[in-house]
């Protein structure tokens, strides 16, 4: 067996931890937004997406690539058995998140009137701003503990921050928004949710993990000396996560100050209906970086080429499929749960999910190959680039065509960053994606739609069961397509069957 697949199946036990944790929570959040955006109206359900907007701003900046030097480190650690460095590494860690976080819930709870009125021109959404601000502490908790277990691989621990994000949270903007505290009851009920995860989240740190920690011989905690070896990996890759969650940010700032409630509202909800595709593309984001991790290119060059090539072609495999699925059948789904209101969510919700179709060329291996062989200065670079090109795109676009414009802004900008990425990696590792069979996997995904939407034409009954038919027809054709066009083949199916069996009777 190969290195690559060694290694693909210790990813892959994670993975399906991941994946169970990843639909199950994703499963109750879309639940509870799909019953609130239905007891709201779509201006209120926007007036909740506008007052989170800079919140999740400090969100972005608090990090400062200190979750991503926690993965790194305690992945690389965790290898080498270092297990004094690995305890160093979660109390900086723990201790710079706490502190950052309570300081930016300040700011933004004393700056939430300025925003309010001088930027979104929205004065009765002071009060919801300073709500949110709240959620910035709890956040800096829940992604500490979060990167902490990712990079431990204790995938189990990270699935149940997310049930309890998801449940929490569910639960209490439900309760809170029937009980009459209408859109103050959503943003309450999303900050008290990040509020528990995160104190959940390093309770279950401490007990899962540091305290086994603690008979390290290590005479004094070296915090100071921990956090500069942070900073000096993370810095750099803070800069290229902030700028693109800047991007989304700016975005959001653009369209609250251009669009109204009932647009934002509508964009929003297709959002939150892409979760479907995140059942696929969390797992895979999420054990990518670790994985590369374990890998020195200039030792052994040739795993991280194979398991490069497999990253991109066995996510491509899952979610391609299943983004133009979601694009196929996104105006009965949307019908069926909210008839009569969000009219425009089905196109939002079909053109965003084009973005997870790049996944076949690299879309979401080429950042965290690059950035786990620590040239955190490209990726940089790259992302310095995509902010230019989409803040330029955003500023001409967003003000003549609203939501379309925005999300083309966000397909049109990444293309030249992928592009350079991929003829990067080339030349540095010689590694590649294999062309051939991602374009058969986008064609197996497009006949299976194009077939769907011909047989759905013909049909005049219930959304629902719409719904029902387009899914069975989608799958089954792809199911049948792919294989016979050669999007998978015997090497393919025995190197799944491989990492398969790392989930023991799972795998039969």
């Amino acid at each position: 067996m190969s290195n690559a697949v060694k290694l693909a199946k210790t990813s892959t036990k994670g993975g399906f931890t991941l994946f169970w944790g990843v639909a199950i929570s994703s499963i109750i959040s879309a639940l509870g937004v799909m019953i609130v955006a239905g007891i709201l109206e779509e201006g209120e359900y926007g007036i909740v997406a506008i007052a989170l907007t800079a919140p999740n701003l400090l969100i972005l900046i608090r990090d400062l690539g200190i979750d991503q030097s926690t993965i790194k480190y305690t992945a690389q650690y965790k290898q080498e058995n270092k297990l004094t460095e690995i305890k160093n590494i979660l109390i900086a860690g723990i201790t710079f998140e706490f502190l950052l976080g309570i300081i930016l819930s300040v700011l933004s709870y004393l700056f939430s009137g300025y925003i309010a009125v001088k930027i979104f021109n929205r004065p009765d959404i002071v009060r919801f701003i300073q709500i949110a601000s709240f959620s910035i502490f709890g956040n800096a908790l829940f992604k500490m503990s979060d990167s902490a277990f990712i990079g431990y691989e204790k995938m189990q621990y990270h699935s149940i921050s997310l049930l309890i994000q998801s449940s929490s949270k569910t639960i209490l903007m439900i309760v809170l928004v029937i009980s009459n505290f209408g859109v103050r009851g959503a943003v309450l009920g999303h900050t008290i949710a990040y509020l528990i995860t995160g104190i959940a989240g390093v309770a279950i740190l401490y007990l899962k993990i540091y305290k086994k920690l603690i008979n390290q011989k290590n005479h004094k905690y070296k915090i100071l000396s921990t956090l500069k070896k942070m900073f000096k990996y993370g810095l750099p890759l803070s800069g290229s996560i902030i700028l693109g969650g800047f991007l989304t940010q700016f975005y959001a700032f653009l369209i609250a100050i251009y669009l109204s409630d009932q647009i934002v509202g509508n964009y929003n909800l297709a959002l939150n209906f892409a979760v479907l595709v995140a059942f696929f593309v969390t797992p895979v984001t999420t054990l990518l970086f670790p994985a590369f991790s374990k890998i020195d290119a200039r030792k052994d060059p040739e795993t991280l080429r194979n398991v490069f090539i497999y990253s991109v072609k066995y996510a491509s495999l899952l979610i391609v499929p299943a983004a133009v699925m979601v694009m196929t059948l996104s105006q009965p789904a949307v019908a069926t749960l909210f008839p009569g209101k969000y009219e425009l969510t089905p196109l939002y919700l079909s053109l965003y999910t084009i973005l997870y179709v790049y996944t076949a060329f690299g879309y979401l291996s080429t950042g965290n190959l690059i950035k786990s062989q620590g040239r955190t200065d490209v990726n940089l670079k790259l992302s310095i680039l995509n902010t230019v090109i989409a803040v330029i795109l955003s500023l001409t676009l967003i003000p003549t065509y609203g939501v379309v414009g925005l999300i083309s802004t966000m397909l049109i900008s990444v293309i030249p960053t992928l592009i350079i990425s991929l003829w990067w990696i080339k030349k540095h590792y010689n590694a590649t994606i294999d062309y051939k069979s991602s374009i058969k996997i986008v064609i197996a995904s497009l006949i299976a739609a194009a077939l769907t939407t011909i047989v759905l034409f013909f049909l005049n009954i219930s959304n629902w069961i719409i719904l029902i038919i387009g899914a069975i027809i989608f799958l089954t054709t792809y199911l049948v397509t792919a294989p016979l066009i050669g999007a998978i083949n015997k090497e393919d199916t025995k190197n799944l069957k491989e990492m398969l069996k790392a989930l023991g009777p799972l795998a039969t």
